[in-house]
């Protein structure tokens, strides 16, 4: 009877199309990550047949109910001028621009309220429009 050990090799997993997986996994979530639009407030724009390209230093959305969003938080009408001037005032552009996202149904009140606060803090406005 032997009862000695036994000496066997330790095997090793090949890891050489680690390196190779790894890589292209980090491409697809760089492509994705790119790709993906921060504006997660689903609204239905305007058309228009030109298109202005603008730096968006603060996005102001107004839904179909008449609800403002600051981003994506959601800002009561009397506190837009302070919600506004908090995010433009992070910023460091040079000149710094409102991006009006309002919906179809947005009335005509809320997108000049709006563009009074953007007056009143000397930030220019655009209105943000869907190329036809």
């Amino acid at each position: 009877m032997n009862l000695r050990p036994t000496l066997r090799d330790k095997s090793e997993p090949h890891t050489s199309a680690l390196n190779d997986i790894l890589f292209i996994l980090l491409f697809f979530f760089l492509i994705v990550a790119t790709l993906a639009n921060p504006n997660v407030i689903k609204l239905t724009v305007p058309k228009a047949k030109s298109d202005t390209k603008s730096k968006q230093t603060v996005v102001v959305s107004i839904n179909e109910k008449q609800e403002f969003f600051v981003g994506t938080t959601m800002i009561p009408a009397a506190n837009l001028e302070q919600a506004i001037a908090e995010v433009a005032n992070k910023s460091q552009d040079a000149e710094k621009t409102i991006v009006i996202n309002a919906d179809k149904l947005a009335t005509a009140d809320n997108i000049v309220a709006v563009m009074r606060a953007a007056q009143i803090l000397k930030i220019r406005t655009v209105l943000a429009v869907d190329k036809n």
